[in-house]
């Protein structure tokens, strides 16, 4: 439940939920549906450029954490996590002495309607950047 989540409104898994908080019981298992456990491909590779990402942040190593960081998070745009890191490495100042909530929501939803932008003009993005349909980057 922890890897793949899980939905508030079915009632079923909301009692599940508070019976493992109260410790009535140790594990749940719901209508003989396996939870996985395991990412599909494409969120392993996201996964590992991440972590490569981030230990080339913390040999301030900046422009490859952020190559790679940037290929994670176009294998997995819905990551928060992957993006924060990114903007953290890019703007420094929106992180200290204060967080700054509201420009990470105005960050995201740049970024989000940029991506929908290349979505609707046909580019391709992958772990080697974008391409028109024909091709060309």
């Amino acid at each position: 439940m922890i890897k793949e989540g899980f939905k508030l409104d079915n009632p079923g898994t909301v009692e599940a939920v508070e019976q493992l908080l109260r410790k009535e019981v140790e594990k749940v298992e719901f209508d003989g549906s396996p939870v996985s456990g395991q990412p599909d491909l494409q969120q392993q590779l996201a996964q590992t450029k991440y972590k490569l990402g981030m230990e080339y942040a913390k040999q301030g190593r900046d422009q490859e954490a952020l190559k790679e960081l940037d290929d994670a998070c176009l294998l997995d745009p819905d990551n928060f996590i992957i993006r924060k890191q990114r903007w953290y490495i890019r703007y420094p100042e929106k992180f200290s002495p204060a967080i700054q909530f509201e420009w990470q929501q105005g960050q995201l939803e740049k970024e989000k309607e940029e991506e929908e932008r290349h979505r609707n003009q046909g580019l391709v993005c992958g772990p080697d950047g974008c391409f028109l349909p024909s091709g060309q980057k």
